[in-house]
């Protein structure tokens, strides 16, 4: 296929967006609308989350490229990002000079003799002798012998995702890559089927989100450091050559690289005759040797752990809700957990996001993973605005980690009382003592949510208050009732026996308790 018939990113219609009232325009754009037309779009519309969260990466890219915020040798970068937004658009002609330029690298398909489709390593054409299939790049889908997740196929019939589709996993792949076995690859005579974790594999990420996109990918840059140029500080398609396998993961020097350049996985992919469907694909591993990781949208925890300190992303679970991390994105310290000196590190994006401006919301994203499969896309938005919670003041960030506080205090005195009434009941069989905790977490966790909200819209912004705005008592007050009655509709089936009852009276003491009274699991 030549790349003139086949589909090229710039141009086609493949990334989902929700347009602003009183504007219009396609369901879907090209990296070239999106660029232009940013200002007058609410927000990408990607339905999954863990491909949001990627997309949004090559997006800051391409804004920082666009606008020459890549860049900061003069220290006016905050003055020249306020006023590409004061202006109300990106810059027309640094699109346009960036599309010239790098057009011919944005074909998702390109066999030619000097073949370099987008994202893709076309040197696995001859490297891998056997295809990992389409059920393998869509990761919603099972592949082998695995369970089904969304639906069901087969790898004997499988479906051909639609070219703008099998995008959307491409990147996903890049960033969330599951390590283990894969489709092997030679090199050098040697047959490797070993590849490691995707960068972002199983973490949740953080992004401002402002009123429209504009904002949102403006808010989004990190600011590269004084040294930092453009020539060094490459994304993989503009590389003259691709990278050697066999060496090391290049180190990003900025943050086009953090952005784009960090990926532990190496894909190709088939198109049929007519380049609007992907038909199967080689997926497998990029480099042997470990690379450094340090994305700058995730919270990352310290902990001390026989006297090592152990740096990790905090990850992303289906279960927890958003709120339970704002103040380690406000940068406040957390309560100890586990017994373990934990501290936390909050994306360091957030120091130059409420610097554009305070109006903005937090939007969580990421993949719920472990080791051997994806159990569940996660996604969530504040919804009220958290700008203005910056180091300016600092006692509504005090104020919003004690209220997270008291809310994860009662929730864990729940799960706490609970198992012991259920472990007074039954004499105390430990097998069955979570047996009525998921149905007491369904009930306390969503009020608690709706409670925090409400509360963190009545904090004080002016400073006057020196506690922040946080009634303590009358907060302490609201959280314990949720759990008291999450408490009494749990354990309402063992109450109907003298023993039960006995044992839920005894245990509901356990709510009052001012730290926790179970280990977490």
């Amino acid at each position: 296929m030549e790349p003139s018939q086949a589909m090229n990113l710039f141009d086609e219609p493949w990334i989902p967006v929700r347009w602003l009232p009183g504007q219009g325009g396609p369901d879907s754009v090209g990296l070239r609308g999106l660029l232009e037309r940013c200002q007058d779009v609410e927000a990408l519309d990607v339905p999954l989350a863990a491909a949001h969260s990627a997309l949004l990466r090559v997006l800051y890219a391409l804004t920082a490229r666009v606008t020459e915020l890549d860049e900061d040798p003069d220290t006016e970068w905050p003055r020249r990002r306020a006023k590409i937004l004061k202006s109300r658009a990106l810059p027309q002609d640094g699109i346009e000079k960036y599309v010239s330029r790098w057009h011919h690298r944005f074909f998702l398909f390109d066999d030619g003799a000097a073949g370099r489709p987008w994202m893709q390593d076309p040197r696995l054409a001859d490297e891998c002798t056997d295809s990992s299939g389409v059920n393998k790049l869509v990761m919603t889908r099972p592949s082998g012998n695995n369970h089904s997740w969304f639906g069901h196929v087969r790898d004997s019939a499988p479906h051909s995702p639609s070219a703008d589709a099998a995008v959307l996993y491409l990147l996903m792949w890049h960033y969330y890559g599951a390590p283990g076995k894969c489709t092997a690859r030679v090199l050098h005579g040697e047959r490797i089927s070993e590849a490691r974790s995707g960068p972002l594999h199983g973490s949740l990420s953080y992004h401002p989100e402002g009123e429209s996109l504009l904002v949102t990918l403006l808010a989004g840059l990190v600011r590269p450091r004084a040294e930092v140029r453009r020539e060094e500080d490459l994304c993989p398609w503009e590389r003259d050559e691709p990278t050697d396998p066999a060496g090391a993961p290049p180190v990003p020097v900025g943050p086009c690289g953090w952005w784009t350049d960090i990926s532990r996985h190496a894909l190709l992919l088939q198109p049929d005759a007519r380049g609007e469907h992907v038909t199967d694909a080689r997926i497998t591993w990029a480099y042997r040797l470990p690379g450094v990781s340090n994305d700058p949208y995730l919270i990352w925890e310290h902990r001390l752990v026989k006297k090592e300190t152990i740096r990790s992303a905090r990850p992303a679970k289906a279960s927890r809700a958003l709120w339970r991390d704002l103040d380690g994105l406000l940068g406040h310290q957390p309560p100890e957990a586990d017994g373990e000196a934990t501290t936390v590190e909050r994306p360091v994006l957030f120091s130059t996001a409420v610097k554009l401006t305070d109006q903005l919301r937090i939007r969580a994203l990421g993949l719920d993973q472990n080791k051997s499969k994806n159990i569940q896309f996660v996604s969530g938005l504040t919804p009220a605005t958290v700008g203005h919670l910056t180091d300016e003041i600092p006692e509504a960030r005090v104020a919003v980690g004690r209220l997270r506080r008291l809310g994860e205090r009662y929730g864990e005195n729940l799960v706490g009382a609970v198992r012991r009434a259920w472990e007074l009941y039954t004499g105390g069989d430990p097998k069955q003592a979570g047996r009525l905790v998921p149905q007491a977490e369904a009930l306390y966790w969503p009020a608690a949510e709706r409670e925090f909200w409400a509360r963190f819209d009545r904090l004080d912004r002016t400073r006057e208050d020196p506690d922040g705005g946080l009634d303590i008592g009358a907060a302490r007050d609201a959280f314990l009732r949720l759990a008291r009655d999450a408490y009494e509709h749990a354990t309402e089936p063992l109450t109907r026996t003298v023993r039960g009852n006995q044992a839920v009276i005894e245990a509901r003491g356990l709510l009052w308790a001012t730290r926790p009274v179970h280990k977490k699991k």
